[in-house]
């Protein structure tokens, strides 16, 4: 009965609404969360700003609430809103405030999580890149630098965000403070301060921490909200707050993970609804407020995915699709998982209450094929080099993502020295070795491609055979992702950030060109450029196309036998693709298309003589590369 009065008073105050301008009391009872002095169960999804068109985010909102979800839980990206020291963006698919307030206006609580590390399958766990520039700097510490970098961009976080806290008439209920930080340290001087620079910055309302049950010891701060991740046995729960918040409440499971997450070259995952309905269930009638993650997963575009990477010897990147198998789907499409969990959700509403109806799906097209009528070589987007005796990291050109070509000339008599200053000959069969190879690289040797080095592989070298007097060295690197997660946080240079050497003789003098594609390649590229028409030296090129639509609708670009790059449409990049799988096709949202003339544009890495593409009206998401 008590459950049932509980919930009552939660779906009154959530179907009615919440004033836009009056301001609400938020507080913590001893065992439930109290918004304006009544019991309130925060029943949340996690939906990310960044990773949904901005066109379309109040679409997945209304179905967040056709779902039945009360309150909205994001993310705030560092790396997104100070994408190079002391520049600011909040404008565009950035405009966190503008997301807030869209919330309110669909009748949507939301949960901020703003601490500068995220983690959240992003890449560098949210950080900018620009802080390994940064000397002696060392994150998730009381190191004074990254204190001084995390107070001015918390400051203006507080500027977008601190008029939207619940005390000021806004609908942010809670703001957490860094994000499992047990899992990482225990230092809670170093808490204390994140405390602080929050309050400072203006967020006035409750703060809390968020923890895995067994790192909780070090992660909480006292006198602050302890929440939990991951667990779903509500005395646990219980017994697990009440330990570290003096014997009360409220219970909250801040991530409750419905599935999981995808990284190339690993099986597609996915977890039944029904695994789950009987946890929802059970949490609910417990009383236990939760954020689901992911409620709506859907892309990380452009290069923002991350890297999980347990120890030194493993990394694995992320793929673009953030689809989670989630309630929602990429394209925010209901899914069997939505459903079910609707029904739970609804049989805990006040007789007579009902749900909003669900919307249909949303409209998809076909495409049946787009025509490529210009192709250049990569070769023709290199600018001017910077010149360096050993190999720079993207760091220290001053580059954040994409791509670096690397260049040198091998020669007879002393192009190539060791420590020792010998020689070697120009010609002949040598072993190429690169240390600290973060990521990928394309191998060249007078312009044809030789090979193929990835770090998910541990493949680092490759024999090179060389004729002549001198030959031209080339070694295309990608940057696949910072790691997101664990001690190789501080381990996150990208590029060649070693020596290179061959049979042992480190290789001097280098040409170095940065190719971010932070555009679209027609955006950085307008000139005659090098055609290579037949792809038969593997050299990687850039192919723009064309289609025309007599109606947008959602579709995904199938590019199950291309080899590995990124798509742009219409000046919009969609993400990265990889033959390894299991992502073998690219979601293109409708909010992007237009009728008539459309552009595509195409790096295409591996498979350079490939020309045909067209989409389908489902994602392929579960297809490895067949050996």
């Amino acid at each position: 009965m008590r459950s049932f009065l509980v919930l009552a008073t939660v779906w009154l105050c959530y179907l009615n609404g919440f004033g836009q301008s009056t301001s609400h009391d938020f507080s913590l009872g001893d065992s439930s969360f109290l918004l304006d002095g009544k019991p309130f169960l925060m029943i949340s999804g996690e939906m990310h700003y960044a990773r949904v068109p901005r066109e379309a985010w109040r679409q997945r909102m209304r179905m967040a609430k056709a779902m039945g979800l009360n309150t909205i839980g994001t993310y705030v990206f560092w790396n997104l809103h100070e994408p190079q020291k002391g520049k600011f963006d909040f404008s565009g698919n950035n405009d966190i405030a503008a997301f807030v307030r869209i919330a309110q206006e669909e009748g949507l609580w939301v949960i901020l999580r703003p601490s500068p590390y995220v983690c959240a399958e992003w890449e560098y766990g949210g950080y900018p890149y620009w802080l390994q520039n940064e000397q002696g700097m060392v994150v998730r510490s009381t190191d004074s630098a990254y204190l001084h970098a995390y107070r001015e961009y918390i400051r203006e976080v507080g500027k977008q965000l601190a008029p939207h806290l619940v005390g000021h008439g806004g609908n942010i209920l809670m703001v957490q403070v860094e994000n499992e930080y047990g899992s990482y340290g225990d230092d809670s001087n170093y808490l204390r301060i994140n405390e602080r620079l929050f309050r400072e910055a203006g967020f006035d309302g409750l703060l809390y921490t968020c923890d895995p049950p067994h790192d909780l010891p070090n992660g909480h701060l006292t006198g602050l909200l302890p929440a939990v991740n991951g667990l779903s046995n509500p005395t646990r729960i219980k017994s697990l707050i009440r330990a570290y918040h003096g014997g009360k409440g409220p219970f909250y499971v801040s991530e409750w993970y419905p599935a999981w997450f995808d990284w190339w070259g690993e099986p597609h995952h996915t977890v039944a609804p029904e695994k789950y309905t009987g946890q929802l269930d059970t949490l609910l009638a417990n009383g236990i407020s939760i954020n689901m993650y992911m409620f709506h997963g859907g892309t990380t575009r452009g290069f923002m995915n991350g890297a999980n990477a347990e120890d030194s010897s493993t990394f694995e990147p992320e793929i673009s699709s953030y689809d989670y198998d989630a309630p929602l789907d990429e394209a925010g499409n209901a899914t069997p998982k939505f459903m079910a969990f609707r029904k739970v959700i609804q049989g805990h509403l006040p007789e007579g209450t009902t749900l909003p109806e669900v919307p249909p799906r949303k409209p998809t097209i076909h495409i049946d094929q787009i025509v490529f009528d210009t192709q250049y070589s990569l070769f023709s987007f290199l600018g001017k080099p910077v010149y360096s005796r050993r190999p720079l990291t993207f760091e220290q050109l001053h580059q954040a993502y994409g791509f670096v070509l690397y260049r040198t000339i091998i020669k007879g008599q002393g192009s190539s020295i060791n420590s020792q200053g010998s020689s070697i000959d120009g010609r002949g069969s040598f072993l190429l070795k690169i240390n600290g190879l973060r990521d990928f690289a394309i191998v060249f040797v007078n312009g044809k491609r030789v090979g193929v080095l990835d770090r998910r592989l541990k493949q680092d070298s490759l024999m090179l055979n060389l004729s002549g007097d001198s030959s031209r060295l080339d070694i295309l690197v990608e940057n696949l992702g910072r790691v997101n997660f664990g001690p190789n946080l501080l381990k996150n240079m990208k590029g060649i950030t070693g020596k290179v050497s061959l049979h042992g003789a480190e290789q001097l003098g280098w040409c170095m060109y940065s190719l971010p594609f932070d555009r679209a390649p027609s955006a950085m590229f307008t000139g005659p450029g090098e055609v290579v028409p037949d792809g038969s030296r593997g050299v990687p090129v850039v192919k723009k196309g064309h289609f025309v639509l007599k109606e947008p609708g959602d579709t995904y670009l199938d590019l199950s036998k291309w080899g590995k790059g990124i798509v742009w449409i219409n000046g919009h990049n969609l993400g990265r693709y990889w033959k390894v799988g299991p992502q073998q096709t690219l979601y293109v949202p409708v909010e992007w298309l237009k009728r008539g003339d459309n552009t595509v544009e195409v790096l295409e890495l591996l498979n350079p003589a490939q020309h045909k593409l067209s989409s389908r009206d489902t994602p392929i998401l579960d297809q490895l590369e067949r050996p």
